[in-house]
Formats: C-alpha cells, sequence, structure tokens
C-alpha cells in the first residue's frame, strides 16, 4: 500500500480541481496527458483514481444585479459558454450570462465588477471603451448620461469619476475650451481646437468628450457705489464696470489693482481727517486685506479734496467733498505728507485729502531780542484755503505745495525772528502781540496791521496769530524774569492791601452813622406802637362786656332754627320713604302678574303648538300608510272575506253549506253574508246538506 486516497465531498456551486500525474483517462472517459488539470463539478462525493491529485477546492462566484466577475485567459481555450478564448484576453461575466460562475483552470479572476449606476443629474466619460463586439477603442472617450447602469468593461476606466450635471442658473454661466475639431449642435457652430466661449443659465448642460469646463461664471452684482476691475485678455486693456450685474465673458478676467503700502493703509484706516490727528507719527496701524479686484473707493469728508492723477492720460484732477471717489484703473492718490509735532517736523501726518479750513496749527518758534535774550514762543496760526471749486485751476493749486503746514510756518517763524531781534526784551515782553501780529500780516499806509496773509502759490490764508506761551529759553534769563515778575507782585499786593484798607475803614464809619440814625427811628418806632397797643387794649375790654351778651342770644335762635329745619327735613324725607316703598311694592305686584300672565301663555301656546303638531303627524303617519299600502291593495283586502267563501263553495261545487257537531247553536242570518237573510221572502223550508 503506497497511499490511501479519500473520497473528497462536492458540493452545490463547488468543484474541485485535479491534475494528472501521468497519462490517464478520467471518469468521463476523457484521456488525459501528464500535468493536465481539469474541474469536476458534479455533486457528491468523488473519489480520485491512482493518476489523479486534488489540488483544492473551487468554490462558486455568485453573480447579482450589482456585482460583475472580470476574468482573464491564461491560454487559448474554449470557455463554458462555447467562446473560444485567446491567451490573455479579459473578459466580464454578468447575472445576464449566469448566476454563479467556477472559475475555469485557464480563467483567473482579476476582480469582481461593482455597477455604475448614474443618476438623471450626472454622467461619466470612459476612456478606451470597448466596441459592440469587446473590442477596446483605445484613445476615444465615450459620454454617458444618467439615468442609467452599467458595469465597466475590461480596458475602461472612468475619466473623473462621476460627475454632477452642470445646473446653471440666471446668473451662473461656463467657459467651455474646444480640445479637439467639432460641430457644436446646440449651436450650430464648428469649434477648432482651443477655442473658448461661453454659455450662460437658466439651463442644464453636459459638456461632451470634445469639450472642456475651463470655470463656472457668477454674475457679480454691483451697486452704483461698487464696481470691479476687468481686464480683456486679447487686448489687455483695463475698464472699470460699476453699477450694474455683470458676468465676465470668456475673454475677460479680473484685473488686481496694485497700490503702495501706505496708500493702502491709510484706505484701511477708515479714519475721519477732521477727527483728532493727535496720533498722527505715532506708527502704521496694520492695513486690512482689501479685494484687489474691486473697484477703489474713498468717501472724501466734507470740506476737503482729493487729488487723482491718471498716469495714461497724464490728467489731474480734484474731487470736493462731500463726495466718494471711484479710482479708475490708470489712477492713483495723491499721498500727502504733511508736518507735525511741536516744533514742526516734515512727514509726521500722512493723508490722501486735503482739508480746507477753517483750521488752526500750534508751532514753536525759538527767537532772540536785541539784547541777546532768548525766547520760546508757543504760536497758534488760524488758516484757510480761499479756491473756487468752479474752477479748475484753482482747484490744482492747493496741493502746488506738498508741505504747505511746513512751508508756511517756516515762512511765519523767519518773520517773527527778524522782527523780534530788533527790539529789546522789555520791549517785546510789553508788545508781543503787536510787534509779532506786524511782522506777519504787515502794516498799511495808515499804521494799520492787515487782516490776512495770503500764500499766492496754493490761496493759503492766515487770519490771525494767537501767542499762547512766552519762555525764556537761558536759564538765568528765566530767574531774572521770575524775580522781577515776583517783585511786580508784591507792589501790587502791597498796594491792593492799603486800598483794601483804607476802604474797609471807610465803610465801617459809615456803618456807624447809619447804625445811630438806625437806632433813633427805631425808638420813635417803638413808641408809636405803644400807643397803638393802649388804644386796641381799651376797644378789646368795652368789645368784650357787649359781644358776650349778643353771643348767648344769637346762639339760642341759630339753635331754634336748625332745629326746626331739622324736623321738617325729617318729616320730608319720611314722606318720600313711605312713597318709595309703596310704589316699589306696587311696582313688584305688576311685574309678577305680568310674569305669570306670560308663564301661563306660553304653557298654553306651547300645549296646543304640541297638539297641532302630534294631530299632524298622526295624519301624516295614516295618509303614508294608505299612500304606501295604496287603493287596490285596500279594496283586495276588503274583498278578500266574501271571495274566499265564494270560491271555497265554488271548489266543493256547492251553491251552499253548513256544517256543525249538531250541539252549537248556529246563528244563520251571520252565516255566509247572511244566508238565511238572502233567501228572504221565506216561502216554504227546503232541505239544506
Amino acid at each position: 500500500m503506497e497511499e490511501t486516497f479519500r473520497a473528497t465531498v462536492i458540493g452545490p456551486n463547488q468543484a474541485i480541481r485535479l491534475r494528472a500525474r501521468k497519462e490517464c483517462v478520467d471518469r468521463s472517459g476523457t484521456n488525459r496527458v501528464t500535468g493536465e488539470e481539469w474541474l469536476v463539478k458534479k455533486t457528491g462525493a468523488y473519489l480520485p483514481g491512482a493518476y489523479e491529485e486534488v489540488i483544492a477546492m473551487v468554490n462558486a462566484h455568485v453573480l447579482t444585479e450589482k456585482k460583475a466577475l472580470h476574468l482573464r485567459s491564461l491560454r487559448t481555450f474554449k470557455d463554458d459558454f462555447g467562446v473560444t478564448r485567446k491567451n490573455g484576453e479579459e473578459w466580464l461575466i454578468t447575472m445576464n450570462d449566469t448566476e454563479t460562475h467556477i472559475p475555469g483552470v485557464y480563467e483567473e479572476v482579476v476582480r469582481v465588477v461593482n455597477i455604475t449606476t448614474l443618476t438623471n443629474r450626472q454622467y461619466c466619460v470612459i476612456l478606451d471603451p470597448v466596441d459592440d463586439k469587446g473590442r477596446p477603442q483605445l484613445g476615444k472617450k465615450k459620454l454617458v448620461k444618467g439615468e442609467k447602469s452599467f458595469f465597466l468593461m475590461p480596458g475602461e476606466n472612468l475619466e473623473r469619476g462621476i460627475q454632477n450635471v452642470y445646473i446653471m442658473g440666471e446668473d451662473e454661466g461656463l467657459i467651455l475650451r474646444a480640445s479637439e475639431k467639432f460641430t457644436d449642435t446646440d449651436y450650430g457652430q464648428e469649434r477648432n481646437p482651443g477655442d473658448r466661449w461661453m454659455i450662460r443659465g437658466p439651463k442644464e448642460y453636459v459638456p461632451p468628450v470634445e469639450v472642456e469646463v475651463v470655470m463656472n461664471r457668477k454674475a457679480i452684482p454691483l451697486d452704483e457705489n461698487e464696481g470691479i476691475y476687468v481686464r480683456d485678455i486679447k487686448t489687455g486693456k483695463v475698464r472699470g464696470v460699476t453699477g450694474e450685474t455683470y458676468m465676465l465673458n470668456q475673454d475677460e478676467e479680473l484685473w488686481e489693482k496694485e497700490l503702495s503700502a501706505s496708500v493702502e493703509n491709510l484706505l484701511s484706516q477708515v479714519k475721519d481727517p477732521l477727527a483728532d490727528r493727535s496720533d498722527h507719527g505715532k506708527g502704521e496701524v496694520t492695513a486690512k486685506s482689501r479685494d484687489k479686484t474691486k473697484v477703489v473707493t474713498f468717501r472724501v469728508p466734507h470740506n476737503a479734496a482729493v487729488q487723482i492723477y491718471d498716469y495714461k492720460e497724464k490728467k489731474a484732477r480734484v474731487v470736493f467733498g462731500p463726495e466718494l471717489v471711484m479710482l479708475g484703473p490708470d489712477e492713483q492718490f495723491t499721498q500727502l505728507s504733511l508736518s507735525g509735532g511741536k516744533p514742526k517736523k516734515p512727514n509726521q501726518i500722512k493723508s490722501l485729502c486735503l482739508l480746507l479750513g477753517p483750521d488752526f496749527c500750534t508751532d514753536i518758534v525759538v527767537v532772540e531780542t536785541a539784547d541777546h535774550a532768548r525766547l520760546s514762543l508757543q504760536l497758534s496760526y488760524n488758516w484757510h484755503f480761499e479756491v473756487d471749486k468752479t474752477r479748475k485751476e484753482d482747484a490744482d493749486k492747493i496741493f502746488n505745495v506738498p508741505d504747505f503746514v511746513g512751508d508756511f510756518c517756516k515762512a511765519i517763524a523767519s518773520c517773527v525772528r527778524g522782527a523780534v531781534a530788533q527790539v529789546q526784551f522789555d520791549d517785546f515782553h510789553k508788545n508781543s502781540a503787536r510787534i509779532i501780529r506786524s511782522s506777519v500780516f504787515g502794516i498799511e499806509d495808515k499804521a494799520k496791521v492787515h487782516d490776512k496773509l495770503v500764500f499766492h502759490q496754493n490761496n493759503l490764508n492766515i487770519t490771525s496769530i494767537d501767542i499762547q506761551s512766552v519762555e525764556p529759553v537761558d536759564q538765568r534769563t528765566r530767574e531774572a524774569l521770575q524775580k522781577s515778575v515776583q517783585l511786580a507782585i508784591e507792589i501790587t499786593t502791597n498796594s491792593q492791601e492799603a486800598a483794601a484798607r483804607h476802604e474797609a475803614e471807610r465803610l465801617e464809619q459809615e456803618a456807624k452813622g447809619r447804625l445811630e440814625r438806625q437806632k433813633i427811628s427805631d425808638e420813635a418806632e417803638a413808641e408809636r406802637a405803644r400807643k397803638g397797643l393802649l388804644e386796641l387794649q381799651a376797644l378789646s375790654t368795652a368789645v368784650e362786656s357787649t359781644g358776650q351778651a349778643k353771643a348767648e342770644a344769637q346762639s339760642r335762635a341759630e339753635a331754634a332754627r336748625i332745629e326746626g329745619e331739622a324736623a321738617v327735613e325729617q318729616a320730608k324725607l319720611k314722606a318720600q320713604a313711605m312713597k318709595i316703598e309703596a310704589e316699589s311694592e306696587l311696582d313688584r305686584l305688576q311685574k309678577a302678574r305680568e310674569s305669570e300672565l306670560n308663564y301661563v301663555r306660553e304653557q298654553n301656546e306651547l300645549e296646543i303648538n304640541k297638539n297641532r303638531e302630534m294631530t299632524e303627524i298622526e295624519t301624516e303617519k295614516f295618509r303614508n300608510i294608505i299612500d304606501a299600502i295604496g287603493a287596490g291593495t285596500l279594496q283586495a283586502m276588503a274583498n278578500a272575506g266574501p271571495e274566499m267563501q265564494v270560491k271555497m263553495l265554488q271548489a266543493l261545487g256547492l251553491k251552499s253549506t253548513l256544517i256543525t257537531d249538531g250541539n252549537t247553536p248556529i246563528n244563520l242570518f251571520n252565516t255566509a253574508s247572511g244566508l238565511v237573510g238572502g233567501l228572504m221572502p221565506f216561502k216554504q223550508p227546503q232541505n239544506y246538506e
């Protein structure tokens, strides 16, 4: 005994794979060569032969509506369906071919393919599609639209997977590009490779295989104060679109307008130039991100101006506030860099708009008098621009001086230094305002100071100068000035104290005289008051003696009168009460009688209505019964008795008969409707049977 074999049980949807160890004949009578493999699919126990080797148990693949089997041929053979498969050929088996499939020895299962399902809002593009004969068409594409379910054949792939149909609204569009030459059936045009065109909604669109969707466009709604920069990609021309709902076409794109960092910072601060400018020069605020494709806007405040320069046309325009400025593609703001601080330093204030004033400016100027006393003056100037907004020359003129603040502060400081250098410290200390105003504004022919100082380069007017403080720069001069000021204060204080003392003494003497006079007048007034008091006391005693008796008599009479009036009023009230009681009782009785009569009347009416309705019901009932029975029926019922008797006698062949037991008396007058009476008049008795 070389080897023991055990039978292999083959179940449903199973097979065993055998290999021939040497040339032999299997149980089906087929000749097998050495190394040949085959399958046995018959259900039951299988005992291999001496030259048969069991390699493995093979299970069947169950195919459903959603699953298919991808197979590959290992050599040329004829499969179970009778189709000749060549070496390396791949094919697909679905549920339409068989419900279960056991791979043959020359079949390799590549993978299980799931079904591809498209809804009515989906589509896909298949690369290298297979034709009706199962041959792959390499390099071609096939468009499949939903609603559809299918299996991808071997070698087929989806280009971008399952894609959704492009659903466009009224404000949407698609930019398309042709990848190869074809005829556009939707528009009836011939498209060449590289052509770009645009379609607009509302519609549903599925791109053909020759078309590539470049991008999705959506209309941009723009208000009157909003806009976008649009660039033509063919010509390179940039234009601004404002105040409409605009959709870019296939030859346009959004263009980003670049601004300098300082201008971006000023636009992002959104600060009112008329507000407190004490924070200028403390460092720039971080600029907010700006959509560079949108038109740059700037709100010019009231009584301000903005200069905008167009670098393409090489022209400048000035806009006066309040106004909204919208920059064109080639326009830029003229940035102002003004002096600030005390004393003035250049490039401290950055701004896009120029304030026209009136406004003020404060500066510190160091001067030296003729006697070499150095002083620090803090001066405040009021200024404004005089400009005719209707004339372009005047509007452009106000921007001629970039830093007008530093310019006019330097000019005024120069005039002040020259004027102060010609006078002594004492004279300047006494007449500082007149000296400074005359040096700045100038003097007319009649020694009158002018009202204002005009800078004709930019029409800037200085209307007034305020000297806020004068401080010596040298320490010794400051100490000497303080001493002189203290001495002057002491002298003034002493003189004021002496004058106050003299005034107090004078007022004291006047007060004493008024006090003496008031004392004498008060004593005279007291004597007059005492005299009046005595007269009043005498009069009071006389009135007291006579008034008591009179008061008693009047009180008794008043009491009697009150008692009588009270009795009369009481009697009236009692009579009115009795009258009210009688009337109320009468009214109660009358209403009770009326209520009782109404009650009896309503009961009678209800009884009458009830009897009437019962009578009508009985009448209607009897009428309905009669109508239901019918006249013929009543007649038949009335004649039923006599007719029955007549028919019974006729059936017996008797004209009349009488049946009795011989004991019971019979009333022949009522029998058979008056048998005896029917024979009247009675003649001779007959023999009735």
